[in-house]
């Protein structure tokens, strides 16, 4: 925990994503009172994608961050402003597309189990 996904656009090939989730860590640590060694984050480049009657000229991120449960649902917005901050420092406008930013924090559910081999 805190397990992160990042759902992107092909569209955003461009933006290096590893450094991203560099970034993204420590906003974590810091706004969640997670550890940083327990942030672990995939970022998995999606396909097919529509933006209401559109197959063009729209990106897509999503970043959802599963956390054990605990934290206020105050807590919970900060962070998912601090990422939609920093996707628009990582990401920026795009000539020609239009670029949707959206973020969520979730509770983990109680069947969490984690192993480290």
């Amino acid at each position: 925990m805190p397990q992160i996904t990042v759902e992107r656009s092909p569209y955003l090939d461009h933006v290096d994503w590893e450094e991203f989730a560099l970034a993204l860590h420590p906003v974590v640590v810091e706004t969640a009172a997670a550890k940083p060694e327990a942030c672990k984050t995939r970022v998995l480049r999606t396909e097919d994608e529509a933006v209401g009657g559109a197959k063009e000229n729209h990106a897509i991120v999503n970043v959802t961050i599963a956390l054990l449960a605990g934290r206020t649902e105050e807590t919970k917005a900060k962070l998912t402003e601090a990422v939609v901050d920093l996707l628009r420092k990582h990401v920026g406008p795009a000539d020609g597309l239009t670029v949707h930013l959206s973020a969520e924090v979730r509770d983990l559910d109680s069947s969490y189990t984690k192993a480290v081999l």
